[in-house]
């Protein structure tokens, strides 16, 4: 096992947070009207499936950035995948998309804390982005360790704010399960919701690094870390349909179960908004500072400033336009992602081992990864019935 250097050490709980952090979000809130369109046997297995194959996925991820010292994406893919005259601009090529992709998800954010304070505080939408945006800023601003400290205190709110649901839904009226098998197109949408809301593949080299290089830290922290968000999804799902039945709308699950179980569960979801929000803010922009960093040598801060500004001067302007690439990001993802396997199948090779894969790592393991990808994004597209 080699030691790798970072810019700071994480705790066990610290890096687990950071998959927590990064994973969780307001799709899982869409996954239990997806679900509603579908049977239990069909949830299960989508479930079981999405969560074994998104782990392979981050398992890959985690020894290509392992045989790497702990690099970003960007470096991994231009020393094991581009090679010749050409290596330098596909590199900054691949650098452009991945970085409209961070910044689109980024401006998501922003837009998504302002709304959530706007509504709850009722003051104007400029003024609550940049509140949410300093706020939030502040604490990548001061470095990798501060927001992994972050990271775990807001897991834990999370998951107390999910104990606080799930007891008012077990001891109000409720309705009871209604959910049924609708088409196979549906089954598809609830794949692809479920697997874009338990990846958090960006932060993984940020847990290489933090736990530096330990192998069966690493391992564990995303082993537990997806298995966490699996666990919320499963159970914001089992609630809802368990306490709306038949009424579960594409609104979102805290809007529906704030109109059975009443209007203080809308504060309960102003708070679990602006944590799931925050969380995803804090990984995201860490990993873009990074990946600026790498490929520019600006220096932490200064890199930081160009990855999250940007941001906040798209989501000020309201440029609907610009965060309408979030589709093609998306997509762009997904083909960024086919190239980190393809990175990552070199770099098995050229290292002759597989510390944290194994046999998980080979080539038929690698190209179920890949299909899954494709699904996914075709899931996207898919018309729920």
């Amino acid at each position: 096992m080699k030691e790798i250097k970072g810019e700071a050490k994480f705790t066990f709980l610290e890096a687990t947070s950071i998959i927590v952090g990064h994973g969780v979000g307001s799709g899982i809130l869409a996954v239990p009207f997806l679900a509603s369109r579908n049977s239990w046997r069909d949830i299960i297995i989508v479930l079981a499936v999405c969560y074994a194959i998104n782990l392979l996925m981050h398992l890959m991820i985690a020894e290509l950035s392992y045989n790497n010292n702990g690099l970003q994406f960007i470096k991994c893919i231009e020393a094991e995948l581009f090679k010749g005259t050409v290596k330098k601009v596909i590199t900054w090529i691949a650098f452009g998309f991945l970085g409209l992709s961070v910044i689109s998800n980024v401006v998501g954010f922003i837009t998504g804390g302002g709304a959530v304070l706007t509504t709850w505080l009722n003051i104007p939408p400029i003024v609550a982005m940049l509140i949410y945006y300093v706020v939030t800023a502040f604490v990548v601003l001061f470095g990798m360790k501060l927001v992994g400290v972050c990271e775990k205190i807001s897991v834990f709110a999370m998951g107390a704010v999910m104990a606080i649901l799930l007891v008012a839904t077990l001891i109000n009226e409720h309705t009871g399960f209604a959910n049924t098998f609708v088409a196979s197109s549906n089954i598809v949408a609830l794949y692809s919701t479920v697997a874009f809301s338990l990846s958090a593949v960006m932060s993984v080299p940020q847990v290489v690094k933090g736990l530096e290089g330990d192998v069966k830290k690493i391992k564990a922290s995303i082993v537990c870390g997806t298995g966490f968000n699996l666990c919320l999804i499963l159970l914001i799902t089992f609630m809802t349909l368990f306490a709306c039945g038949s009424n579960v709308t594409g609104n979102g699950a805290l809007v529906d179960l704030s109109a059975k179980l009443g209007g203080w569960v809308a504060i309960v979801g102003y708070i679990f908004s602006l944590l799931a929000l925050s969380t995803s803010f804090w990984a995201n922009t860490l990993n873009l500072r990074d990946i600026i960093n790498e490929q520019t040598g600006f220096g932490t801060k200064k890199s930081y400033l160009v990855s999250s500004l940007p941001c906040l001067i798209i989501a000020l302007f309201g440029l609907a336009d610009f965060v309408g690439f979030t589709r093609i990001a998306g997509v762009i993802q997904v083909l960024t992602g086919i190239g980190i396997i393809c990175a990552y199948h070199n770099s098995r090779k050229r290292s002759g081992e597989a510390v944290i894969c194994g046999k998980f790592g080979s080539l038929p393991f690698q190209i179920l990864v890949c299909v899954s990808s494709v699904l996914a994004t075709l899931g996207a597209l898919a018309k729920v019935m």
